[in-house]
């Protein structure tokens, strides 16, 4: 089973990318468990490092879901909206520091391929959403870590349209390898 996640930073495209590769694909996706978790809570919700070691409990389920849910449909590979790189780089903005499990989790967890969506999409205001102004060195800290951790990942830019053919090339490359 191969297991493509999304990744980057905040209004880069994640979900919808995510959902139309599911689509072309006839596969799974893995929706990000942490706009549901906030969602039920409201947008003045303070969260706390406590509720992000929820959202990766969640994030883990979600994908293990939807691994289960491609197996079923004897799918080859599915498709994750955000992954635990995304709640490391949070926690570490929001608290100084990542709890261990968590840490451990991502050097663990392999993706056959990781697509970092770059900040060159127009930020779309969101409840939810935090920082527009740190998108660019928050990009930064993504394209780090997964170069330090040797990821196969690939980095995807432009206009929606232009998103989903670099994406396309990606998974094609991946499923012929």
């Amino acid at each position: 089973m191969l297991r493509v996640a999304l990744t980057g930073p905040e209004s880069t495209g994640k979900t919808t990318l995510s959902r139309q590769l599911a689509a072309h694909y006839q596969t799974s996706w893995a929706p990000e468990y942490a706009r549901e978790y906030l969602e039920k809570r409201g947008a003045s919700y303070r969260y706390t490092l406590a509720d992000l070691e929820d959202i990766a409990h969640g994030q883990l389920r979600a994908e293990a879901e939807a691994e289960i849910q491609a197996i079923q449909q004897d799918r080859p590979l599915f498709f994750c909206d955000t992954d635990l790189l995304v709640i490391k780089i949070w926690s570490e903005h929001a608290f100084g520091h990542c709890p261990e499990w968590i840490l451990e989790q991502i050097e663990q967890q392999q993706y056959h391929l990781v697509l970092l969506l770059n900040v060159d999409l127009p930020w779309a205001p969101d409840p939810l959403r935090e920082h527009p102004h740190l998108r660019q060195q928050f990009y930064r800290l993504y394209h780090h870590t997964l170069q330090e951790q040797l990821s196969h990942f690939a980095e995807i830019s432009g206009p929606p349209s232009q998103r989903f053919e670099q994406a396309c090339y990606h998974v094609d490359e991946l499923l012929l390898g």
